[in-house]
């Protein structure tokens, strides 16, 4: 993993804070890009401090030119990019029937095109410069494979992830750039804006009754960007607990 660049949108938070901080363990180059810049130094101080090496971005996922400036900047600060997490998501819940076209298109922005956009310019930029062992991961969610009330931007946006691994896998099998999603469910993170009890709702819904740490999240995303995970591509491996096995 030592010789891999990795940049992280919605890097500095969550699961994409935890998984930075795997991955720079591993010897791992990486790029912290989030909106909040503020947060995102700080965790690339922490990874420098111990002796990683992690520089940040600050950006929009929602604005392609963004995205391509981050695929950009990883080169000229690494000279090569060889893996980008495409992790950056919001959630914006609504009944359907209130749904206005702002709040179904702000999500599909945020969570659906920025993930289209990193694959694309990350891919050509891997071609481009030759890498040959490539790594794209997206966050899906258990929502890509099942609808939810108040969410069908997420729902939408998420199942469009789900696809869009299997598609990307499939045309850039040939250069040898794998595509892989993952689709977490209830994960104990900012994105969770509600009080306790409603949180320990959500973590009853799991097999063993409890929240997911953003850490375990970040544990399976390691090893798909693995050499140990050479075979997986294409499919969205599930961070449940079970959830999917029986709703």
């Amino acid at each position: 993993m030592a010789e891999r660049v990795i940049a992280i949108t919605g890097g500095a938070s969550g699961i994409g804070k935890e998984t930075a901080f795997l991955l720079a363990d591993e010897g791992v180059k990486v790029v912290i890009a989030d909106f909040n810049d503020t947060l995102a130094k700080e965790v690339a101080e922490k990874i420098n401090a111990k002796g990683g090496k992690a520089v940040t971005f600050k950006l929009d996922v929602s604005k392609k030119e963004e995205v391509e400036a981050l695929v950009n900047f990883t080169v000229e600060q690494y000279g090569t990019i060889t893996g980008i997490f495409n992790n950056a998501g919001i959630g914006l819940v609504k009944p359907f029937l209130e749904m206005d076209p702002a709040s179904f298109e702000k999500v599909i922005e945020v969570d659906q095109l920025s993930v289209y956009y990193g694959m694309y310019y990350a891919a050509r930029k891997m071609v481009e410069l030759g890498v040959t062992n490539g790594v794209i991961i997206n966050t899906a969610s258990i929502y890509g494979f099942m609808s939810a009330v108040g969410s069908s931007n997420y729902n939408a946006a998420k199942a469009a992830v789900v696809a869009l691994s299997r598609s990307g896998a499939l045309e850039l099998a040939p250069h040898n750039i794998r595509v892989v999603g993952v689709a977490p469910g209830f994960i104990n993170t900012p994105i969770l804006e509600m009080d306790e009890e409603s949180k320990n709702y959500l973590g009853s819904l799991h097999m063993r009754k409890k929240l997911i740490e953003p850490e375990k999240v970040a544990s399976v995303v390691r090893f798909l960007f693995s050499e140990d995970a050479d075979a997986v591509n294409g499919s969205t491996i599930p961070v449940d607990d079970g959830f999917l096995c029986y709703k």
